[in-house]
């Protein structure tokens, strides 16, 4: 996968989550422009080959904030990682409006929790801008009966509405979702037959990290979060987008120092 012409292939890379929410469900990673300088580079000497940014909480029973509010969150800490750091950024975000703000400010990706279904404009504005994008598996109502074919059609139909935007193939990869519209028993489903999604021809995003799948506290929820990351890199997903940076990298580089 290409993001801001680096070509990422052949490890498991690891994508840190730096929130700019007051109500992210790890308040460990919420920042703001104050402190983002210090939350990247740090992110970035653990192992951080990409930045993913959030301006708008998806937790559980999350309010939704609009559009103005989220770029007003992000516009200025993404000004100063451009400025300061030579390191791809990826902005979480469905809303068409944000995206653009984004990568009018150099922002390389977006990173879509509505597999580009949210707004109609997003995919043609990803490729316009000649962006790369993650497309999540997402639905409105929980997941009932085989969740594989389900997750697999959405995000086939998202990468067709990529294609025809004229969004590059090589531009593209795929998140199945886990902790959206699915259940406890679903999401470990989907995570120990992840490698399924590779059938769909596209590099594979994970994103487990900290996740109430895992149970108890937030704060306890490290150590499963690594095992998944493990899991990950021993099926090849591309990148890891975790909370942790440090603890998750050395994971990966423990697995692949096995093979």
């Amino acid at each position: 996968m290409i993001i801001a012409n680096r070509k990422f292939e052949n490890y498991t890379y690891v994508m840190a989550i730096i929130n700019l929410t007051p109500d992210s469900f790890y308040a460990a990673s919420r920042n703001n422009e104050y402190t983002i300088l210090k939350a990247v580079e740090k992110a970035q000497k653990d192992g951080a080959a990409v930045i993913d940014i959030g301006a708008q909480s998806t937790r559980p029973n999350y309010t939704e904030v609009s559009a103005n509010e989220e770029i007003s969150r992000f516009i200025k800490p993404l000004e100063l990682i451009k400025c300061n750091f030579d390191i791809p950024v990826s902005i979480d975000t469905y809303f068409t409006e944000s995206a653009k703000a984004a990568l009018d400010c150099g922002a390389d990706m977006i990173n879509d929790v509505w597999g580009l279904t949210h707004d109609n404009d997003m995919a043609r504005t990803v490729a316009e801008y000649r962006a790369s994008v993650c497309i999540m598996h997402n639905a409105q109502k929980p997941l009932t009966g085989e969740i594989f074919p389900q997750i697999t059609s959405f995000l086939q139909n998202s990468v067709n509405v990529a294609l025809e935007a004229g969004i590059d193939k090589n531009k593209i990869c795929l998140d199945g979702g886990i902790g959206f519209a699915k259940n406890r028993e679903q999401n470990f489903e989907l995570l120990e037959n992840y490698e399924k999604l590779h059938a769909l021809g596209y590099p594979l995003l994970l994103g487990t990290s900290r996740k109430s799948m895992f149970g108890g506290d937030v704060a306890g929820r490290l150590a499963p979060t690594v095992e998944s990351t493990r899991l990950a890199a021993r099926k090849k997903v591309l990148f890891v987008r975790v909370h942790d940076v440090k603890e998750n990298a050395q994971a990966i580089k423990e697995v692949y120092d096995e093979n």
